[in-house]
């Protein structure tokens, strides 16, 4: 498994990288014949009075994107939080993916890693070349994903699994695009657009 580590605020120690590396090994041990890539993001708040450190991480399972996320005090224990988070959602996952989606005999494929792209295409000269640095619009962050179509049930397990609080999806009866979400008070809440 090809592990990235990222940090932000900080210059990372390589006795934190060795930890990070143990514990993400550790919490996927059991499912690495699944699983190509992890990327791992470390951050500390720029404020000395907020306290809070980050772990985050993303792990690219047969096609499936599992990410989970923790803050604590200590990156250390940010790290530990995060590692037994993505366990769970890796058992429940690989529970799931073998009890519901393939009979006997048959598996997903496998996700590309960045490796098996490189070295597609050559780009010779500057890709900056005639090119104005810009910020996007101060908040707005864009995202772009695949969105085969699925049912609510399909959203509902993928929304457990990338430890958000909303999924975005198509239907698979209506093809039309509908958001899934935890409700407050327990249970799951759907948004679709009226006709």
């Amino acid at each position: 498994m090809k592990v990235l580590i990222h940090s932000r605020n900080f210059e990372i120690t390589p006795a934190l990288r060795e930890y990070a590396n143990t514990k993400l090994e550790r919490a996927t041990s059991h499912f690495s014949d699944a699983i190509s890539e992890a990327d791992v993001h470390l951050s500390v708040a720029r404020n000395p009075r907020v306290s809070q450190q980050t772990a985050e991480v993303t792990v690219f399972a047969n096609g499936t994107v599992i990410r989970a996320q923790e803050r604590s005090e200590n990156l250390y224990a940010s790290i530990d939080l995060v590692a037994g988070k993505l366990a769970r959602q890796l058992r429940r996952w690989k529970e799931r993916h073998t009890d519901h989606h393939h009979s006997h005999g048959h598996s997903a494929s496998l996700t590309p890693g960045v490796d098996d792209f490189s070295g597609e295409k050559t780009v010779y000269g500057s890709l900056v070349d005639g090119k104005e640095a810009r910020l996007p619009d101060p908040g707005v962050r864009r995202k772009y994903f695949a969105m085969p179509p699925m049912s609510i049930d399909d959203a509902r397990h993928q929304l457990d699994v990338i430890d958000h609080d909303f999924y975005l999806f198509r239907d698979s009866d209506s093809g039309e695009l509908q958001v899934i979400y935890r409700r407050n008070h327990g249970g799951y809440g759907v948004i679709q657009a009226r006709n």
